[in-house]
């Protein structure tokens, strides 16, 4: 292992090693190569004891002569014995909360995936075609979510909120406020449930009800490990779910157009499942057995799409945005429509 040798006395080949904190301008320092340390090059020594130091740097800093090794300039290639005395130059390194927030920042492919599925921008709104599988913001051991992906792309706009979400699994349309303005003015909208929103559900089973309205209250609990689940129950909240049949197959499932009149958690899939006909590939409250059934038409995940956001905002005109299924979502139905055609 590499040891911190003790500087020589100041001269003007070898200045005394001087120390600030982590994250500033940091003096010379020299570092005593171990016995297992012998034969490596000095690049990779380097690269492993300057961890929070980028590899471009460490190339730099011996292209440039700074890293001197028995008091000779080192190249990459140079090759280490034990006891070698290595000296480092001033480094710029990275703090802990440096560190930390690479961490958790957003991927490059999250935030090149999220601005590709941006369908509607303007001086107010963002309104991404959210994909599923996606977060709409990290937590529960994501790092980060769509609304993290879009501050990373636009630090310039320091107001950006979620004006609602999406569970993980559910695909389509969701917007984004740029101004803490226009999110109060939505967020009242939707409190006075001045706010259309209309999704897309195939469900398991052949709905009976044809149009139908569930008028259940909902109360949301935690299990034992932190997961959270709703029930209906007569001391949640109220939770208006429209239910109408679009199409069915067979009587293995049909698809349905569902309008809210309430935004609760869990809202659709918790009174689809009470009604007897869950969404297809809902893991918490669907039936894994009548979920077998569609595997061969290519059901891999929750067959939830937000379709359509609409409303009227004071001095302007009636805003409307819509997101077409995803593919994976229309290679199903079209495979049970071919089925259920014949």
């Amino acid at each position: 292992m590499p040891r911190t040798a003790p500087p020589k006395s100041p001269d003007t080949n070898s200045p005394s090693q001087s120390s600030t904190r982590a994250g500033q301008g940091v003096g010379v320092s020299y570092v005593e190569a171990g016995e297992g340390d012998a034969g490596q090059r000095i690049d990779n020594f380097l690269s492993r004891i300057l961890k929070d130091v980028p590899r471009s740097l460490i190339y730099r800093i011996l292209r440039t002569g700074e890293v001197r090794v028995n008091g000779k300039r080192a190249k990459p290639e140079t090759r280490l014995a034990e006891g070698d005395r290595v000296r480092l130059p001033p480094l710029q390194r990275k703090t802990e909360e440096q560190r930390a927030a690479e961490r958790s920042a957003p991927s490059r492919s999250l935030r090149e995936f999220v601005a590709g599925a941006i369908i509607h921008e303007d001086r107010d709104l963002i309104v991404v075609n959210k994909p599923a599988g996606v977060a709409v913001h990290g937590g529960s051991g994501l790092s980060a979510g769509v609304i993290e992906a879009l501050r990373a792309a636009h630090p310039e706009l320091k107001e950006l909120e979620l004006v609602h979400r999406l569970d993980r699994d559910t695909s389509g349309v969701l917007m984004i406020a740029k101004r803490r303005a226009v999110l109060r003015e939505l967020h009242a909208l939707l409190r006075e449930r001045d706010m259309e929103k209309r999704y897309l559900a195939l469900v398991v089973g052949r709905w009976p009800f044809g149009s139908k309205t569930i008028d259940l209250p909902l109360k949301t609990n935690l299990k034992q490990g932190g997961e959270r689940v709703v029930r209906v129950h007569a001391d949640g909240q109220q939770a208006i779910t429209t239910f109408k049949p679009i199409q069915h197959f067979g009587k293995l499932a049909t698809l349905l157009d569902i309008s809210l009149g309430t935004g609760r958690t869990h809202q659709i899939r918790v009174h689809a499942a009470h009604a007897g006909y869950p969404i297809a590939g809902d893991e918490k409250y669907g039936d894994r057995e009548r979920d077998a059934k569609l595997k061969p038409f290519g059901l891999q995940r929750m067959f939830l799409h937000a379709q359509s956001l609409s409303f009227e905002r004071k001095g302007a005109k009636p805003f409307t945005v819509s997101a077409p299924p995803p593919p994976d979502w229309q290679a199903v139905i079209d495979k049970l429509k071919e089925e259920f055609s014949r």
